[in-house]
């Protein structure tokens, strides 16, 4: 019998992005060999972690064996504890991933929420995207994590989207290509592995891929001029692993599937054409697949589960993300193999890269030196001063002024003293990231001398709903709303939706009142409010941009931001 040498079987880990010598392929190689079936099988698994009790975790671990493990955000220090615990349990050391898409707020909720990607683009300086990916990376790997479910690389093509929106860099290929290149170099260099999503592209379609399949329609040639030129750069610029989102691209399908048939079109994660033919094919990419989380509707509604659990491996994802049911979904997989679905070499193959990605981070070298986790003491990176300075710099960069055809701004107290302000969609709790904007506002505008009213979204004053024109000039010299209506998985519209009955939160004194509008989560309100003449877009919810927001409309600091999108929706009365 011939002895197939190590280094010739896995020579292809030697390459981007894993970049392995010969030691860190030998653990890859001796690791597979080690382990049975359900222990391979359970490597396909990134389930989404519940419990913290080390009863609880011995047991999740002894049973099924993940490869890795996602938490939802929690204060550094529990979380921090609850991935060493992980960690010290699991024979082969995990993949600890976060959705560090904003800063290090995507893991531990002290961290610090540096702003969301649209809002870096706004800069249009690519140093604030490596920064971004520093806070993310420096604050995750502080909290346990290694492996960070971003950059987006998604085109924010189609403004009625209700889930791309300012969760990217924008609708210009190439802004998006050149800021995801910056923030995942900061991203490697914290010492975690980027993934890059969601494949094969986000932004065309105006549905949101959590609530059914999305489309991107584009042709193949406009894919390979947008999608493709982005993810081509990202392969060339070392991307550890790349997430294959529920999206059908079903120009490519049909091309690279001539005489494919419109029911059989799948989404990418269930799409070999897709993952082989195209991803690994033509783009020549070599990392790691995932699939984005399986629970998704886009997903749950491409096939039976039975099938599509194993099918996702079969198709050329690596690993599994998430489950509805992690016993069930495991009994499908090992089905799966029992029925001719899901080959034992595509197991092998698929455990191969994630041990690699594991060996690319150096995970086998320190669970040996017991560094998995860093120290509490590391935990002070969260919130650090240097973070927050960038974090403010960024704001001040970002805010975008983007009509003032009344010639309002600057405002002062002299001229327009007693203000009403309206704060849209501010409730606190939820999954806001940052909570509610509306105290920072109110304070700030005190400070700067105003007398500021504000308007109760809870209940409807009906003295007030028919008060005269004049009663309501009497009143108010000023009016500003403050828009925080952020995108959410499983909404599909981001819209404002008027205070019932008539509308009564709505701008209907904009013409006899001074009236601005600033949105601080949503770049496209002016297709409901265009009869609003001073518009602002600040893109997040955070401390530093209402500072930041404040000082300009003030007249303290000019307005730097260059809008990454069409803010006036292809509409020209919201030109006016």
């Amino acid at each position: 019998m011939i002895k197939v040498n190590v280094n010739d079987k896995l020579a292809h880990l030697k390459n981007t992005p894993f970049l392995l010598n010969d030691k860190d392929i030998q653990w890859v190689e001796e690791t597979l060999v080690s382990m049975n079936l359900h222990e391979k099988v359970g490597q396909l698994f990134c389930p989404i972690g519940s419990s913290d009790k080390k009863e609880d975790l011995e047991t999740f671990i002894e049973n099924y064996h993940p490869g890795g493990i996602m938490y939802r955000p929690n204060t550094g220090a529990n979380i921090q504890e609850t991935h060493r615990l992980l960690q010290e349990l699991s024979p082969v050391p995990l993949l600890i991933s976060a959705n560090l898409e904003a800063g290090g707020n995507g893991i531990a909720t002290d961290g610090t929420y540096f702003g969301k990607q649209m809002q870096v683009a706004a800069t249009e300086n690519e140093e604030m995207a490596y920064k971004l990916g520093m806070v993310a990376g420096r604050e995750g790997r502080a909290a346990g994590c290694n492996w960070a479910f971003a950059p987006i690389v998604d085109i924010d093509m189609n403004y009625r989207n209700p889930i791309t929106n300012v969760r990217t860099f924008g609708s210009d290929p190439k802004r998006v290509a050149d800021m995801a290149k910056a923030f995942m170099k900061g991203i490697h260099e914290s010492g975690l592995a980027a993934s890059v999503k969601h494949f094969p592209g986000d932004g065309v379609d105006d549905r949101d891929q959590h609530l059914l399949p999305s489309v991107n329609t584009l042709s193949t040639e406009e894919w390979d001029q947008s999608f493709g030129m982005v993810y081509q750069e990202m392969i060339n610029s070392g991307t550890k692993s790349i997430m294959a989102g529920h999206i059908m691209l079903p120009e490519y399908s049909r091309s690279l599937l001539p005489g494919i048939e419109d029911e059989h079109i799948k989404p990418a994660t269930l799409a070999p054409e897709l993952l082989n033919g195209l991803l690994r094919g033509k783009l020549g990419f070599n990392g790691l697949i995932v699939t984005d989380a399986s629970p998704m509707l886009g997903f749950t509604v491409s096939e039976r589960r039975e099938f599509a659990v194993p099918k996702a491996i079969a198709s050329g994802c690596d690993m599994f993300l998430f489950n509805r049911n992690i016993k069930e979904d495991y009994e499908y997989m090992m089905k799966g193999i029992e029925t001719g679905i899901l080959s034992l070499e595509r197991v092998d193959e698929a455990v191969t890269r994630i041990l690699a990605l594991k060996a690319s981070l150096g995970l086998h070298v320190q669970k040996e030196q017991g560094t998995l986790v860093s120290g509490e003491e590391e935990l002070a990176v969260l919130q650090c001063e240097e973070h927050k300075v960038w974090a403010r710099e960024c704001a001040d960069q970002s805010v975008t002024l983007v009509k003032d055809t009344q010639k309002l701004l600057p405002i002062s107290a002299d001229k327009y003293k007693r203000v009403r302000l309206y704060v849209l969609g501010d409730q606190e709790g939820g999954l806001k990231e940052s909570g509610s904007v509306t105290q920072p506002f109110v304070d700030s505008l005190k400070n700067a001398g105003f007398q500021v009213e504000l308007y109760n979204d809870n209940q409807v004053n009906f003295q007030e709903l028919f008060m005269s024109v004049n009663e309501f000039k009497d009143k108010y010299d000023l009016v500003i709303y403050v828009a925080n209506l952020e995108t959410a998985s499983n909404q599909t519209t981001v819209r404002i939706n008027w205070q019932q009955p008539l509308n009564a939160n709505a701008p209907w004194f904009v013409r006899d009142i001074p009236t601005l509008f600033i949105s601080v989560a949503n770049p496209y309100h002016l297709q409901d409010v265009p009869m609003v003449k001073t518009y602002i877009n600040a893109y997040s919810s955070n401390e530093f941009v209402v500072e930041a927001v404040v000082d300009k409309i003030l007249g303290k600091s000019e307005f730097k931001g260059k809008s990454p999108v069409d803010p006036f929706c292809g509409k020209w009365d919201t030109r006016l």
